[in-house]
């Protein structure tokens, strides 16, 4: 008995030492697949997205030129410095009392107070923002903004403690159109976002009516001319990017429309 106990003694270390080993080995083996299937999908991946470069860039343009300007307004370069541009257009159309400054990111994040005491305006009231409208009921040929006394788009330059209201433009549109037009044809909406980009060339927050992709009619709010001083800040082309602009010297450049469109 006491000759037995040794030999199971060993023969249970060497079954144990048979099944780490097996047990290691098996785990070797796993890791080494799993570092291959990691490969190949890394190696699939990088043959997609070479794939899909080729695609991209067998839809650009060949020959693409810069985009023709419709009016001194709109966008010359659309790769230009976005702050340089706009200044080259403004000094160049008699504009010379105008300011840009750029604001932190999570500006929109702030009250009024504080946006104005980063830009540096006279008042909160001073802050003012430029939104895209269409006229959702315009008359089957009116398409675009080729006539601005009945455009299909607006741009409405409102200040951000005001609301605007749809329906004095409306009336103001139908009053300037002699009552030629009914005023079921006007019906002023705000633009879904992909159309104020694409007829701007700006994004959301950072519409501004100088240098855009049209050259759509403009609505100056009149509370925005009263402000004293007169110079008040709205977008500048960039989110970041605000442009403060003497109201005089804007008036005189961009023509806009002047109509008292809002309430408090």
């Amino acid at each position: 008995m006491g000759c037995l106990l040794p030999s199971l003694r060993k023969r249970t270390l060497l079954t144990e030492t048979r099944l780490t080993g097996d047990f290691e080995s098996q785990t070797e083996r796993r890791d080494d697949t799993m570092e291959a299937a990691l490969a190949d999908l890394e190696r699939v991946q990088t043959q997609i997205l070479e794939r899909i470069s080729k695609l991209e860039r067998s839809h650009l343009p060949q020959n693409a030129g810069p985009l023709a300007p419709s009016s001194s307004l709109t966008n010359g370069d659309a790769n230009a410095n976005v702050e340089a541009r706009l200044s080259n257009i403004l000094r160049s159309n008699g504009v010379n009392d105008f300011l840009f400054k750029r604001v932190p990111f999570d500006y929109y994040g702030w009250p009024l107070e504080s946006r104005r005491d980063v830009l540096g305006a006279a008042s909160v009231h001073h802050l003012c923002k430029s939104i895209v409208l269409v006229n959702t009921q315009a008359q089957s040929n009116v398409i675009d903004c080729t006539d601005r006394n009945n455009s299909k788009y607006y741009v409405v330059i409102v200040q951000y403690t005001a609301r605007f209201n749809a329906e004095t433009v409306k009336n103001f549109l139908c009053a300037i159109n002699n009552g030629k037009i009914s005023k079921k044809k006007f019906n002023l909406r705000l633009a879904p976002e992909e159309t104020s980009i694409k007829l701007t060339g700006y994004e959301h927050n950072a519409v501004t009516c100088i240098g855009m992709q049209t050259d759509i009619p403009v609505i100056l709010d009149e509370a925005i001319v009263k402000l004293n001083p007169d110079f008040f800040w709205l977008g500048g082309g960039e989110v970041d990017l605000k442009l403060g602009i003497r109201t005089s010297e804007f008036i005189n450049f961009v023509k806009p429309f002047i109509v008292s469109c809002s309430g408090t």
